[in-house]
């Protein structure tokens, strides 16, 4: 079956590339395009250290650090299907670099899965299917406060500052609510395009959330655990169709991360395109997926739903448990785009009434700024970046 669904995925590629006139050069695509985070900050002047994080159930992570003022580190943590890549990849207009440029202590996690961190301690991602068996709750439970005490151990501070983008900042929800202790170590958290309840998407994405459950269990079916491996011919087709200027950009642009995230070329210029998906998707597991489906679907924070009789297992209870997010007390300041389809003023709205601690709100000023934009858009430096200093200045 997956078989199938391959070659039908290269015939469709490559008549559209006949169609089009197109020819296959991703040499000239990933001339910059591939540089790792570490090549693309010493680039820029800033060498980069790669870290090893052990978490308490044998992940190891990687983790980049950009030295700077030790009593102001910032803590990045992105996306879903992305990595650490996600804040450098902008340059001189990236948010790791400007950081780095204002003298901050830069610190930008990979989570479990993503192509940094496919290692553990007894565990192989190409083998062990058990390696995959993890959602952003393991990674809020597990790889946030694993990150966080580290980052404080090197430093010798007793807080730091954070800022997540997308599902990076759900972790910190998760955190909060399940081990509570962490808030305090927290000195703010700024939750780029927040992602915590998902009731007022756009309809692409609620259609994409209704066939989660499907899509998951089929390719548990087939026993795929791991999805948009580096390796995968799925990711590999992907970039090459979407690095072909014209069609590229009307495909994958226009007709997918605008599609779910919302309209805004101004920022998301062709010319940049190729460069995104030189880094971006990256790996995640087949359960990460469903669960944000969960989420979607049910129209609430949940945990896992493992089914009646594994839930009574595990939770003692038919329906997994919601996160109370009335204990998560760090300080948080959600930002958001007007025009972002996932993480909308409706769903931030209904965060910002459950948080404890909002310190700060804002729909950041400009129609067309969606869900990518707030980490790829080549204005940010201008429309975002001045209050993420002004948060971080007011809460040192």
């Amino acid at each position: 079956m997956i078989k199938r669904i391959y070659i039908v995925l290269i015939t469709i590629y490559i008549s559209v590339c006949t169609i089009s006139g197109l020819k296959l050069n991703p040499k000239k695509i990933y001339d910059e395009g591939r540089l790792s985070f570490s090549a693309i900050g010493a680039s820029y002047g800033y060498p980069v250290e790669e870290l090893d994080v052990v978490t308490e159930d044998g992940f190891i992570l990687k983790i980049f650090h950009i030295a700077g003022d030790k009593r102001r580190p910032v803590l990045l943590l992105h996306g879903f299907i992305d990595c650490a890549d996600t804040f450098i990849i902008r340059g001189n207009k990236s948010l790791a670099i400007t950081l780095a440029n204002n003298g901050y202590d830069v610190w930008a996690l990979n989570a479990r899965g993503t192509r940094y961190s496919r290692n553990h301690i007894h565990l192989n991602p190409d083998i062990d299917l058990k390696f995959w068996d993890f959602s952003f709750h393991e990674m809020g439970y597990y790889d946030l406060p694993a990150a966080i005490d580290f980052v404080l151990e090197r430093t010798t501070e007793r807080q730091l500052s954070a800022i997540g983008h997308s599902q990076g900042n759900t972790l910190f929800y998760v955190l909060g609510s399940t081990r509570p202790e962490y808030n305090d170590k927290i000195k703010v958290m700024i939750a780029l395009a927040p992602v915590c309840f998902l009731n007022y998407v756009n309809p692409p994405v609620s259609s994409l959330i209704a066939t989660i459950p499907i899509i998951g269990n089929v390719l548990r079916s087939v026993k795929t655990e791991e999805l948009f491996s580096d390796n995968s011919l799925l990711r590999h087709l992907f970039q090459m169709l979407c690095t072909q200027r014209e069609i590229g950009y009307q495909i994958c642009g226009h007709g997918l991360l605008f599609a779910l995230g919302g309209s805004d070329p101004d920022e998301l210029e062709p010319e940049f395109l190729p460069i995104v998906v030189a880094h971006y998707p990256t790996s995640t597991s087949r359960k990460n997926g469903v669960h944000v489906g969960q989420v979607g679907l049910t129209k609430k924070f949940v945990q896992f739903d493992y089914g009646p009789l594994k839930n009574v297992a595990i939770y003692n209870a038919i329906s997994p448990p919601n996160y109370d997010l009335r204990k998560v007390k760090m300080k948080i300041a959600l930002l958001l785009g007007r025009n972002d389809g996932i993480s909308t003023i409706e769903d931030a709205e209904l965060l910002r009434n459950e948080l404890f601690n909002v310190v700060d709100y804002l729909v950041l000023p400009y129609k067309n700024l969606n869900h990518i934009d707030l980490v790829w858009g080549q204005n940010m430096d201008k429309y975002l970046f001045p209050y993420i200093f002004s948060i971080l200045e007011t809460y040192k």
